[in-house]
C-alpha cells in the first residue's frame, strides 16, 4: 500500500515518458514559479500562514476558521488519525492508500468498503455501515476516476460520524461539479484539497483541510509548529488569485479533452477495458497481462502506473495519467505493440 506513482519515474526510469504520476505536464507555470522564487529572500523568518489561509478561505466562501494549511494533502490523513477519536473508521476503496495506512500507523483497525467493477465502481451510500464514526472516500476517485455525486456524499453524514472527502483531483473537474469544498450544512464533513496536481507543486508540499472550526482545531493541535514552509504559503496564496482560478478552470478543460482523446484511443485495443465515465486527470484500465505489458511498456519508454496495489483492483490494473495527444498517440502505438507481444 505505501507503493505510488513517483516510484515507477526515479532514477535512471526518470527518462521515461511518465504517465504514472498524477500531476499535470509542464508545471508549475513560469508566474508561479516567480512567485516562489521571490519568497526565497524571506526564509529567516518564521512562515506566516495567515495570509494564505485566508486567500483559501475567501476562494472557497468560508471563514478562515474553517481552513488549516497542510504540507500537502497527505498531511491531513495523518493529522485525522491521530485527532480524531475514532471506534469504527471505514475507507471507500479502490481509492488512495494513504488514509488508511494513516489510520493504521496511528492504531485503528480499519474496515473497507470495497466497490465493485460490475457497478463501474460507483458508490452505494448503505454499502457504508450504519455506526461508522469515520468515513473516507476520494472524488473524483484515485485511481477509478470515478466522481461520485455530492448529493451521494452528503448522505453518507451522520450525526458523530467524520465524513472525509477527499477532493486532490477537483480543480481537475471542469466546473468542479460535485463538488462539497463551500458546503457548511453537511455534520461531520471534512473535505481535502491538493494544489500538486493541477500546479506541479509535489515537491513544494501545499493542500488544505476544510472542516468545522471544533474539527480544525482538533486537527492544529496534533500538527507540528510551522507545517508549511513560506515558499508553500506564497504558493497556496498565488492559486487562489482570480487569475489562477481562472487558468486552472482553463486546464480542467483541456485536461477533459485530452482525456477523452486517450479514451477514443484506447477503445480501438479490443483487450482493454477502459473505467468510466472518468472525471480525473487519470483513467484505470483493465487488460489480460497487464504487469507483464507494463514491464515491456517501460522497455518501449513509458511508465504507468501498477494497479494492484490498491485494494479492490488486482494484476490485471493499471492506472494512466492524461497527456496530451501527441503524447497520447505514442503511447498508443507502444500499448498495441505490447499487446500484440503478449499475445504471440
Amino acid at each position: 500500500m505505501r507503493h505510488h506513482g513517483d516510484a515507477e519515474v526515479r532514477g535512471a526510469d526518470a527518462a521515461l515518458t511518465d504517465l504514472a504520476v498524477n500531476v499535470r505536464a509542464g508545471t508549475p507555470p513560469e508566474w508561479l514559479k516567480a512567485r516562489i522564487a521571490a519568497s526565497l529572500d524571506g526564509l529567516a523568518a518564521y512562515p506566516d500562514g495567515l495570509a494564505a489561509r485566508e486567500a483559501v478561505a475567501a476562494r472557497h466562501g468560508l471563514p478562515a476558521g474553517r481552513v488549516l494549511l497542510t504540507a500537502g494533502a497527505a498531511e491531513a490523513f495523518v493529522l485525522l488519525a491521530r485527532a480524531l477519536p475514532t471506534r469504527r473508521p471505514v475507507v471507500v476503496h479502490p481509492q488512495f492508500t494513504e488514509p488508511e495506512s494513516a489510520l493504521r500507523d496511528a492504531g485503528h483497525t480499519v474496515e473497507r468498503v470495497v466497490l465493485d467493477e460490475r457497478d463501474d465502481f460507483r458508490l452505494t451510500p448503505g454499502a457504508v455501515p450504519e455506526d461508522a464514526d469515520l468515513v473516507v472516500i476520494g472524488n473524483p476517485t484515485n485511481p477509478t476516476s470515478v466522481l461520485h455525486p455530492a448529493d451521494a456524499l452528503a448522505e453518507l453524514a451522520r450525526p458523530g460520524r467524520t465524513l472525509v472527502v477527499d477532493e486532490a483531483f477537483m480543480d481537475a473537474v471542469p466546473g468542479e461539479r460535485e463538488s462539497l469544498a463551500g458546503r457548511t450544512d453537511v455534520p461531520g464533513l471534512v473535505v481535502l484539497r491538493s494544489l500538486t496536481k493541477t500546479w506541479g507543486l509535489a515537491g513544494l508540499r501545499i493542500g488544505y483541510v476544510l472542516a468545522e472550526p471544533d474539527t480544525v482545531t482538533a486537527l492544529e493541535r496534533v500538527q507540528p509548529l510551522w507545517p508549511v514552509s513560506s515558499p508553500a504559503l506564497v504558493a497556496a496564496e498565488a492559486c487562489c488569485t482570480p487569475s489562477a482560478l481562472a487558468e486552472a478552470a482553463n486546464a480542467a478543460d483541456r485536461m477533459a479533452a485530452d482525456r477523452a482523446h486517450l479514451a477514443d484511443r484506447l477503445a480501438e485495443l479490443a483487450e482493454v477495458r477502459v473505467c468510466g465515465p472518468a472525471a480525473g486527470s487519470f483513467l484505470l484500465i483493465r487488460l489480460p497481462g497487464a504487469a507483464a505489458i507494463r514491464t515491456r511498456l517501460r522497455e518501449l519508454g513509458f511508465a504507468v502506473r501498477r494497479g494492484d496495489t490498491f485494494p479492490g483492483l488486482g494484476p490485471d490494473w493499471l492506472r494512466l495519467a492524461v497527456r496530451d495527444p501527441a503524447t497520447t498517440d505514442r503511447f498508443v502505438i507502444a500499448l498495441a505493440k505490447a499487446v500484440a507481444e503478449s499475445a504471440d
